[in-house]
C-alpha cells in the first residue's frame, strides 16, 4: 500500500492554476500540500516567459471576456473575481511591476517569468504550503465519498487523505513539461464525462506546399495581413495580425487566434478554407484600381510590387494558391489579394500546441468548479473544457480558475472540518 499521509487540502499540479489555488487555500488558513509529477513546478509557465512573459491584456473587460467564446458565460464571473487588474496587483504584491506594451499586452517590467515565480514560491512556502515533487497522481484508492489519492513516486506509492482536492494537472500540450493528459481516464473511471483533448493555439497543415514554395519560404512571416473564416451558424472570425509559413502549413499568433473555429470546421467538414487579406489597410476598390492600371511591358510581379508593395512571401503565396490564368484577369487577381483562399486540412499534433481544448465540462461543475459527481474535488486551469487565445487571455484564465477553485475549496473545508 505504501506510505499514507494526511492533508487538509491537496493540490495536484504546479502550474499557475494549481499554485493560485494553493495560495487561496493558504490565505484561508488551510494546510496545503501540492503535488507535481515533475522535478520542479511552473515549467510551462517558465517556457511561456522565455521570450517575454505576456501575463495578461489591458483591453476593456467586455472585449477581454469575449475572447473566451462560447464559454464566456461561465468564465466571465471568474474574471470579475480575479481578472487582469487583480492579476497585475497580485504581481505587484510580489515585488514585480508590470507595463502595457504597444499592443495592449501586459508584461513584467523585466519581461521575465523566473523572478515572478521565485517570489511566488517563496511566499507560498512562507504561508506553509508543502511541495512534493516527482509525485505522479495515478488515481484514487477505494470508493468512499472522498477516497485517498494515490501517487507514484521514486520511493514507492504514496496515499494521501485530504478533506478537499484541487486538480490542476494541465491539458495535453507540451507533455515533456508535465501536461500529458494522463488524468483523463482517472476521472472517466469516476463517472466524469471528459471531452476529448484537442490542440488549441496551434498551427495547421495545408494539403501540401509545392517543393519550390516550401524550400524558399518556410519560416517566412506574413505581416500586416488579416484572416477570415466564415461560420454558417454565426458571424465567423476576422482579425488582422501576422503568421508564419511552415514546412507543412501555417502557424503564429493570427492562426492561433483562429485555431478554435478552424479546428471545428475541419472536424465537421474535413477541411477549412480561410480567406487571407494581403492588404487589409487598403480597400477592395483601391486594390482593384491599382491592379487594373496599365503596366506596359512590366511583368505582373513588378506591377504588384510597384503599385501595391506586394512581393516576397505575399507574392509567392499568390502564385502558390492561384492558377496561372488568374494573373491575366485583373478583377480576379484583385479579389484574391483581398480574399485569398487557403485550404487547411488538419491541426498540428497536440504535443506541439501551445494549449489544449476539451477536458472537464463546465456543466459538470458548480460555480466554484467543484465536480458534481465528486463532492470535495475541484478542477482548474487547462483541465477544464475552455480555450482562449494567446496574448495574456489564456494565462489569465488559468489564474482565474485557480483562484476560483482554491477559494471554493477553502469554503468547502470550513464547512466540513473533521
Amino acid at each position: 500500500m505504501g506510505t499514507v499521509a494526511s492533508s487538509c487540502a491537496a493540490v495536484v499540479g504546479g502550474g499557475p492554476a494549481g499554485l493560485m489555488a494553493a495560495q487561496r487555500l493558504a490565505e484561508a488558513g488551510v494546510q496545503v500540500d501540492l503535488y507535481d509529477a515533475m522535478p520542479s513546478v511552473g515549467r510551462k509557465f517558465l517556457l511561456a516567459g522565455k521570450g517575454g512573459l505576456n501575463l495578461t491584456h489591458s483591453e476593456p473587460s467586455d472585449a477581454f471576456a469575449a475572447r473566451f467564446g462560447a464559454r464566456r458565460g461561465r468564465i466571465e464571473p471568474l474574471l470579475q473575481a480575479f481578472g487582469p487588474a487583480a492579476l497585475r496587483d497580485w504581481a505587484r504584491s510580489l515585488g514585480v511591476d508590470t507595463f502595457v506594451g504597444s499592443s495592449g499586452r501586459v508584461f513584467p517590467t523585466d519581461m521575465k517569468a523566473a523572478p515572478l515565480l521565485r517570489a511566488w514560491l517563496h511566499q507560498l512556502r512562507e504561508q506553509g504550503v508543502r511541495f512534493h515533487m516527482r509525485h505522479r497522481w495515478v488515481g484514487w484508492r477505494g470508493d468512499a465519498d472522498m477516497p485517498p489519492l494515490c501517487f507514484r513516486t521514486p520511493a514507492g506509492e504514496v496515499t494521501v487523505e485530504a478533506t478537499a482536492v484541487v486538480l490542476a494537472a494541465g491539458g495535453a500540450s507540451w507533455p515533456r513539461l508535465g501536461s500529458d493528459g494522463a488524468w483523463v481516464p482517472l476521472l472517466q473511471q469516476r463517472g466524469v464525462d471528459v471531452q476529448a483533448l484537442q490542440p488549441s493555439n496551434c498551427g495547421f497543415d495545408t494539403a501540401g506546399w509545392t517543393a519550390h514554395f516550401r524550400t524558399r519560404f518556410a519560416g517566412h512571416p506574413l505581416k500586416n495581413v488579416a484572416l477570415s473564416l466564415t461560420d454558417g451558424d454565426g458571424p465567423g472570425f476576422h482579425q488582422a495580425g501576422e503568421f508564419v509559413v511552415t514546412e507543412t502549413g501555417v502557424e503564429g499568433s493570427l492562426v492561433y487566434a483562429a485555431s478554435g473555429p478552424i479546428r471545428e470546421q475541419i472536424s465537421a467538414h474535413g477541411s477549412a478554407v480561410v480567406a487571407l487579406d494581403l492588404l487589409p489597410q487598403r480597400s477592395a476598390e483601391f486594390v482593384a484600381a491599382e491592379v487594373a492600371r496599365p503596366r506596359g511591358s512590366r511583368s505582373m510581379s513588378t506591377h504588384l510590387k510597384s503599385r501595391l508593395g506586394i512581393d516576397g512571401v505575399k507574392a509567392a503565396l499568390l502564385h502558390e494558391l492561384l492558377p496561372r490564368e488568374a494573373f491575366a484577369d485583373a478583377h480576379r487577381l484583385a479579389a484574391a489579394i483581398k480574399a485569398l483562399p487557403l485550404p487547411l486540412v488538419r491541426p498540428r499534433p497536440i504535443a506541439e500546441a501551445i494549449s489544449s481544448a476539451g477536458g472537464v465540462p463546465l456543466e459538470a461543475m458548480d460555480d466554484g468548479l467543484m465536480l458534481s459527481c465528486l463532492p470535495g474535488v475541484f478542477c482548474a486551469g487547462e483541465m477544464l473544457d475552455w480555450e482562449a487565445p494567446t496574448g495574456g487571455y489564456l494565462l489569465t484564465g488559468c489564474f482565474a480558475t485557480g483562484h476560483a477553485a482554491g477559494t471554493a475549496a477553502a469554503r468547502w473545508i470550513a464547512a466540513h472540518r473533521r
